[in-house]
Order: structure tokens, then C-alpha cells, then sequence
């Protein structure tokens, strides 16, 4: 295997374990289409990278369960990238501009730059079915840098509008948002300005210490 397709599996390794917080190595190759000696040659070398780290479950009354997961080294692998360092300019400008016009003048600044993303959002989801809308905005995210997923919620209640799960499982602006966590409450008002017929509610957030950001997306009956 080319050294390029050993890096590309290695970052899918990575990545999947940061969507599903841990698996086996089974699950690993079965997720992947990849043989179990192969993936258990990867997790190897990343387990020797101290990138994931290998710990055993008990799952009822059988053997433990050898499951992988992501080390603190892996996630901020998966978080080191030209993004990242183009966030911590955008700290150490915001920081200055904060020094100079203030806190307030800078959080007015941060809402104009969440209003012209919405308008400009707005205009790239046009005027497609919700489900249309949130799987052109999961594509427009993607484009940014964001590990976004969505999924729809079936109630089974006629009278609730459709539902859905938005997943962000990294944050691209996590140097910014560290340091100016307002533009979290921000980002949750652009989300509900784009999808005006629907309801936006925070579920999960990364600043809290959780391992994703995630909304409830409802549209209103």
C-alpha cells in the first residue's frame, strides 16, 4: 500500500473514531471495507503515535471488548490545520480590537460577520424543501472546514413537524470560539435566520466539554 493510502486510511481511522467515540477493530474494518490484519496494522502504528488509545469493556457476561479511541494527541491532530492557524490570527486580531474599541464594539463587529454569513447562506439554500435546505447547508459547512452530518428525527406525531439533527464533530473556529464563546450564541442565530420556518435548538457544545456541537433542528407545522 502507497504511503499516501496508508495516510489517507490512518485519517479515516482518526476521524471515525471521532464521530463514534470508540469502536473495535472489527467494526473499524467492517466501517472502512478494510481486512482486520490491515486495520490492526494501522491502529498499531497509530496506537505507537499515541494518537488512540486501546482500553477494554465489558459488554455482559462475556470476554471484555478491546475498543479504540481517540487520544488527546489525536484530537488535536485532527484539529491542527491551516484553519487552525488562520483562527489563531483571527484571536490575536479580535484580541487587539477588543484592546482598542472595546468588548462591546468587537461583539457588534462578530454579529454583523453571523448576519452577511445568514444572508449569504440564505441565498445559496434557496427555496428547496427543509430537508433540501439542511443537506445544502451540511455541504456548504463541510466546505468550511466543519465534520458535519445531518439525520431526520421521525417523530411518528402527524401534529410535529419534521425534525432534524445537525452534528458538527469538530470546530472550525474553536481558537475563536475559546476566546470569544459569544460567537457560539452567534452561530446559533445564523443557523435559526437561514431556516425561518423551523426552530433551532442547541443539544451539544463543544465549549461545554462535549465531544460535538449538535442542534435540533424542528420545522414548524
Amino acid at each position: 500500500m502507497a504511503i499516501t493510502q496508508q495516510s489517507s486510511t490512518k485519517q479515516d481511522i482518526l476521524e471515525y473514531l471521532l464521530k463514534h467515540l470508540q469502536a473495535t477493530a472489527l467494526a473499524l474494518a467492517a466501517a472502512l471495507n478494510i481486512s482486520p490484519q490491515a486495520i490492526r496494522r494501522h491502529l498499531k502504528d497509530l496506537e505507537a503515535e499515541d494518537l488512540i488509545v486501546l482500553s477494554s469493556v465489558q459488554a455482559g457476561m462475556g470476554r471484555p471488548q478491546h475498543v479504540y479511541q481517540l487520544s488527546r494527541q489525536g484530537r488535536d491532530r485532527l484539529s491542527r490545520t491551516v484553519s487552525d492557524r488562520y483562527g489563531q490570527f483571527a484571536v490575536s486580531l479580535l484580541d487587539t480590537l477588543a484592546e482598542t474599541v472595546g468588548h462591546d464594539q468587537v461583539s457588534s463587529i462578530l454579529q454583523k460577520q453571523w448576519e452577511r454569513k445568514a444572508k449569504e447562506y440564505r441565498e445559496r439554500l434557496g427555496n428547496g424543501s427543509p430537508n433540501q435546505r439542511v443537506a445544502t447547508l451540511v455541504e456548504l459547512r463541510k466546505a468550511e472546514g466543519y465534520m458535519t452530518e445531518s439525520h431526520l428525527v421521525e417523530s411518528g406525531d402527524s401534529s410535529v413537524g419534521d425534525s432534524f439533527i445537525l452534528t458538527e464533530h469538530n470546530c472550525a473556529i474553536s481558537n475563536v470560539a475559546e476566546s470569544f464563546p459569544s460567537v457560539c450564541g452567534h452561530e446559533l442565530e445564523m443557523f435559526a435566520a437561514v431556516l425561518p420556518d423551523c426552530t433551532v435548538e442547541r443539544t451539544h457544545w463543544i465549549i461545554n466539554g462535549e465531544h460535538r456541537c449538535g442542534y435540533l433542528v424542528q420545522v414548524r407545522k
